[in-house]
């Protein structure tokens, strides 16, 4: 009786993982839309060194340059 009673949750429990696996991307996307776009052209020594850097700080190229953008930014507003 507890394996049938386990298969009928089995279900419930896939479709709850998928509504919340959907919304999460939802609120993904709607971040990522409001952020803008840039281009951005780095020497392949600068780009090592930002790689290496991401790597030890656990963070993406992508995210560490955001970061390292966003502390000049506060720096700079002092």
């Amino acid at each position: 009786m507890d394996n049938i009673h386990e298969r009928e949750e089995g279900p419930e429990k896939i479709r709850e993982y998928e509504d919340d696996t959907v919304r999460r991307e939802d609120a993904q996307t709607g971040r990522e839309a409001a952020r803008k776009q840039v281009l951005l052209r780095l020497s392949p020594g600068l780009w090592e060194k930002i790689a290496a850097w991401a790597d030890d700080d656990f963070r993406s190229i992508n995210g560490q340059i955001e970061f390292v953008l966003n502390e000049a930014v506060k720096k700079r507003s002092k």
